[in-house]
């Protein structure tokens, strides 16, 4: 299947994938960044999956989420009736659970399923046995239950049953992972987790602010976004996948498992706005237990608890999604230097304060590192906001950053009545701010450009406004947009940066689709600029893009019309959402 013909389900500590033909082909158990238990995703079937849906299996009809929640409902019209099944992980108390509800709608509909766990991204094959009509499977630290009425019959490695469901008829699947060692967990009654599980999404959502157009495309994402936090800490990860190609067959496959501070502190910024401060006060609490410590040894990333190491590994025994390989878990952009993470993340701090968040004093003496560290190293080449493996450069992105840093501690200064050096802050400000608009922009061109000295463009760029650099109206911000969509966009969607063979900038090989969150920027700098009308042509054209329960993988591929990248991708969602506000404005 396609990327896009998956759709999420989640409790807040990991998620599923559950594909328009009712397989379950990602899964990763306890935790968004553990080992998965089915990974017919990366590979193929062999390599774990759950298959659910009329005999024959064939794409669902329709599909949908219910109503403000991450409730999945699929349905399937057949020669002699229809058959609905519900999708959905319950918040967690203690273990995880995957349920899934047969439901006859109207007739009466035959319906198989299959059952094949494999631990360890596929590559452990369980040993199954049947206690009091209960399915275990049992692999080294791993142990998954599967509780059903409908008794599977084992053979080949799976399990597999087939079954007629009437209408009015409800057949429950429970699947539960508890540690190998402890003892089979009491197990949950589905209708009453359905029923809670529902009231707890709508409930959430009842708390948006968000009243604008497009409210429907910005609720989904806000709840895409809090699928992906991570509840138990407040971190909030990129992506519930890894190693979903940028490039069909490519070697752009990375591991989106983790908690990036920029991505965090973005996600934290379109939840603030939209009236979700508890989700800002955990994430502070998650940020300043992570980054403790000396300021130098600030990660860009971190696992979901806070973890340092990510060591990057690949995986060969998976084929990879269409033949993409590698596959890869752990991500060694951790030890890269990206001077920008520290701008995100005092403006992040500053909003969330501006919005009503408590004051934190250990935070502000954090923050006071940081700027120290800035101070000392802002003048360095970087790896920049992309993560390129190429050489280090001056991107300018990295510099506007860092101004953002300086220009966010003086107004925490002047705003909050914080102690600190803020003639200094404000000097080394606008020395920053001097220097990248000398060095940075190319007079001849009237454009900024990706690093100094260089002729390239680079979609980062259209953040100068956004972040306050520039006005939206000032001639150089006005010249670099143009320039950006003069020569950054294919087929209508910005990319990140050139590509080609004679620009090594990110030292790898192949091509990639559009960045989704490079064309919802240009949106925001088009309402900015006061050109409503384009900036709403672009946006229902990038609306368009999502599949049709709402959500966006991190690219798009206009070669062949369809999505690219992990999926879902918060750093598409995120910036959809400001999109909306900036056009709503």
């Amino acid at each position: 299947m396609r990327i896009e013909d998956y759709a999420l389900i989640g409790d807040m500590q990991s998620a599923a994938l559950v594909g328009r033909d009712g397989s379950i082909d990602w899964l990763c158990l306890p935790r968004f960044d553990s080992p998965s238990c089915f990974a017919a995703l990366l590979g193929s079937e062999r390599n774990g999956h759950w298959w659910l849906g009329p005999t024959g299996r064939k794409p669902a009809t329709r599909r949908r989420y219910r109503p403000d929640t991450l409730i999945l409902e699929s349905e399937w019209d057949t020669p002699t009736g229809t058959v609905r099944v519900i999708d959905f992980m319950p918040p967690r108390d203690r273990n995880p659970d995957v349920v899934r509800i047969v439901e006859g709608v109207s007739g009466s509909v035959e319906v198989s399923t299959q059952l094949r766990v494999r631990f360890d991204y596929g590559r452990i094959v369980p040993w199954v046995r049947r206690t009091n009509g209960h399915l275990q499977a049992i692999g080294g630290p791993d142990s998954v239950w599967l509780h059903s009425p409908v008794p599977l019959k084992g053979g080949d490695y799976a399990h597999r049953a087939t079954f007629t469901v009437k209408e009015g008829e409800r057949l429950p699947f429970v699947f539960t992972w508890h540690p190998s060692h402890e003892q089979m967990p009491p197990q949950i009654h589905c209708e009453d987790q359905l029923t809670d599980t529902e009231a707890y999404w709508t409930d959430w959502v009842s708390k948006c602010t968000y009243q604008g157009p497009h409210r429907e495309a910005v609720v989904r994402s806000l709840i895409t976004l809090k699928g992906l936090t991570y509840a138990p800490t407040g971190g909030i990860v990129a992506a519930p996948t890894t190693s979903l190609p940028e490039d069909i067959g490519g070697v752009r496959n990375w591991d989106y498992r983790f908690c990036w501070l920029r991505d965090a502190t973005l996600t934290l910024d379109a939840l603030i706005s939209s009236g979700y401060l508890e989700e800002a006060a955990d994430w502070r609490a998650w940020l300043l237990r992570a980054i403790a410590g000396r300021p130098q040894d600030l990660q860009i990333m971190y696992g979901v608890a806070g973890e340092r190491r990510l060591p990057e590994l690949r995986l060969d025994w998976l084929d990879g999604y269409e033949d993409s390989r590698p596959v890869r878990i752990g991500n060694e952009a951790v030890r890269q230097l990206q001077l920008d993470v520290y701008g995100e993340v005092m403006n992040c701090l500053y909003v969330s304060r501006k919005s009503g968040l408590s004051p934190d004093e250990r935070g502000w003496t954090i923050q006071r590192q940081l700027l120290d560290y800035v101070e000392d190293h802002w003048q360095e080449p970087d790896e920049g906001l992309w993560e390129v493996r190429g050489p280090r450069r001056h991107f300018v992105h990295s510099k506007v950053m860092c101004w953002a840093a300086l220009d966010r501690a003086v107004k925490y200064v002047e705003n909050f009545g914080r102690s600190g050096p803020v003639d200094k802050w404000r000097t080394l400000r606008d020395v920053v701010h001097a220097e990248i608009c000398d060095k940075g922009f190319d007079k001849e061109r009237n454009t900024f450009t990706q690093s100094y000295g260089s002729s390239e463009l680079d979609a980062a760029l259209l953040m100068i406004p956004i972040v306050g650099f520039l006005p939206a109206d000032d001639p150089r911000v006005v010249g670099t947009v143009a320039a950006i969509e003069k020569e950054l966009m294919s087929d209508g969607f910005v990319l990140r940066y050139p590509l080609a063979e004679d620009n090594n900038v990110d030292g790898l090989a192949g091509g990639e689709g559009a960045f989704l969150a490079c064309s919802f920027w240009l949106v925001e700098v088009m309402a900015m600029q006061g050109r409503k009308e384009e900036a709403e042509e672009l946006f229902e054209r990038l609306l368009a893009l999502r599949n049709d329960v709402g959500l966006l993988a991190e690219e798009y591929d206009t070669r062949y019309d369809r999505l690219v990248g992990n999926f879902p991708q918060a750093f598409s969602h995120v910036p959809l959402v400001h999109a909306a506000r900036a056009l709503s404005s």
